[in-house]
């Protein structure tokens, strides 16, 4: 939280506010944004949250460091993105403030009340794979996210279908490639309906995490997800890359709990 301008800018309608914010957040470094309205399921058990939108941001992570994993590149890319998305919400909570309106940054690797996949779903950023992330159109899997929450009345969003989910049903390449085999072969009706009504994959977390922490990160299911290659002949800044990663199967630590 932090203090806010008593001189407030007034917006003719929301449509205006939602326009003008998100070009903020894209000049502060934002690659997409979004904005919806916050449910009480997108928020934490125990935590509490008074502020009726979130202001999505998405930050892509670059394809060049993916080209081998697990590898010290690619953990190093999971936490540079981190921080500079963490410097981009900041940015625009500090601008929303200038202008005379009170926000809260949900950081990308903070404290944060709300879960960020359930909002970036509902702000559009594209649908939920078989791994457990969003897979945006264009950008793929490869992206991370964070929010600023307001009340500023604000035009929304809408979850997308561009039939992602339907061929994660048919493209297994992230559980074929993933070691401690966490990502599941089939939905699970137990677990719910995403934004489209699909049932929602279950990766299971204590095979995953126990992975993820001894291996650099990991990240293995991202990069081999065919939703990166699409529109990729090179990086995203013009760097030579290969069409797909080379990956790096290691011995699985034992489960945990």
């Amino acid at each position: 939280y932090g203090e806010f301008a008593a001189d407030r800018r007034t917006f003719g309608s929301p449509a205006e506010a939602a326009l003008h914010l998100k070009e903020k957040a894209l000049e502060f470094g934002a690659d997409i944004v979004g904005i919806c309205e916050i449910e009480s399921s997108d928020v934490y058990r125990g935590r509490l949250i008074t502020e009726k939108y979130s202001i999505a941001v998405g930050q892509r992570m670059r394809w060049r460091e993916f080209q081998v994993v697990p590898s010290k590149a690619s953990a190093i890319e999971c936490l540079r993105v981190y921080f500079t998305l963490g410097e981009t919400v900041i940015q625009l909570a500090d601008y929303i403030r200038s202008i005379g309106y009170a926000c809260k940054v949900e950081h990308p690797i903070g404290d944060s009340d709300l879960l960020h996949i359930p909002i970036g779903l509902k702000a559009g950023f594209g649908e939920l794979g078989r791994h457990g992330s969003i897979i945006h159109p264009t950008l793929g899997p490869l992206f991370r996210m964070g929010s600023v929450i307001t009340s500023i009345a604000l035009e929304i969003d809408h979850p997308i279908d561009a039939g992602i989910a339907k061929f994660c049903d048919s493209c297994r390449a992230c559980r074929k490639y993933c070691p401690p085999g966490a990502i599941p072969d089939e939905r699970s009706p137990e677990a719910g309906k995403d934004h489209l009504g699909y049932d929602r994959y279950v990766v299971d977390t204590g095979r995953c995490f126990p992975y993820f922490a001894k291996y650099s990160y990991c990240s293995i299911c991202l990069p081999v997800c065919v939703y990166n290659h699409k529109e990729w002949a090179r990086d995203f800044e013009g760097a030579q890359t290969q069409a797909f990663p080379t990956v790096i199967m290691l011995s699985s630590p034992a489960p945990s709990d």
